[in-house]
């Protein structure tokens, strides 16, 4: 099984909102850049890379880098970014991060940023990462983490509500567990992200019944009912929640 069609459909409908939402905050992408610390001659790649907003920012930092996503939409927008910043040591390849168009060991530096909750077996484009990263190459995961293991299927029943191109979030140990036959892992750090839930569901244009479901949902975590898993709050008057991302870098070993 597959979840191309949903991948698809959902990141079409987000493509031109996509760009501007907070997770392209320079805040973000700042700390990307401090961690990996590139050296500059690094052939690079950007898996399921969207409106390329990684890409874009660690071009100035590495020899060249290519952005490959399947939908093609948000390529177009990383293309029409990546025009208006100026920025040439950039490509754009339409492809499946299952099966990358591209030769062993072909990238120093391979990236990919809130993807992997989008596959139905995340394990296929961790090894096509692995497979075309050059040894002492370096994978840099940044993904949401699962919250604890009881509230773990509701939390992702109410990602899928809200997106239907969602599959599943990885816990902490997952992704080690995919690191540990061929990675030294070299960092491993939580962010919390702040995230306004209006702003979260219209990203995806999530129909206003289902909004309405998930409002609920959330009112009743804040009042004390059923846990989310979500955390949620308030801040100036409006629903909010803290989305766990966990940045993973790893040097390749064999």
């Amino acid at each position: 099984m597959n979840n191309y069609n949903e991948v698809k459909k959902s990141f079409g409908t987000q493509a031109e909102k996509f760009a501007s939402y907070h997770m392209s905050k320079a805040e973000y992408t700042d700390y990307l850049i401090r961690s990996i610390q590139a050296k500059g001659n690094e052939h690079a790649l950007e898996v399921a890379a969207g409106t390329c907003i990684c890409g874009r920012a660690v071009a100035p930092y590495v020899k060249d880098i290519t952005c490959l996503d399947l939908t093609e939409a948000m390529l177009e927008q990383g293309k029409k970014l990546a025009k208006q910043e100026g920025i040439q040591n950039i490509s754009f390849v339409s492809g499946n991060a299952e099966c990358l168009p591209f030769e062993d060991e072909t990238f120093d530096l391979v990236i990919t940023r809130l993807s992997l909750h989008h596959f139905v077996e995340p394990e296929k484009p961790f090894r096509e990462m692995q497979r075309v990263l050059k040894k002492s190459g370096k994978l840099v995961i940044w993904d949401m983490v699962a919250t604890t293991e009881e509230l773990r299927e509701t939390n992702d029943a109410i990602e899928t509500m809200r997106d239907n191109s969602h599959t599943r979030i990885l816990s902490r140990e997952e992704f080690e567990a995919l690191f540990e036959d061929a990675f030294e892992l070299q960092l491993e750090e939580t962010t919390l992200v702040p995230v306004n839930l209006q702003s979260w569901m219209d990203l995806t244009s999530t129909p206003e019944d289902i909004q309405k479901d998930i409002i609920d949902k959330m009112e009743y975590d804040l009042n004390g009912g059923d846990k989310t898993g979500f955390n949620p709050y308030i801040k100036e008057g409006q629903i909010c929640f803290d989305h766990r991302w966990l940045l993973l870098i790893g040097k390749k070993e064999n």
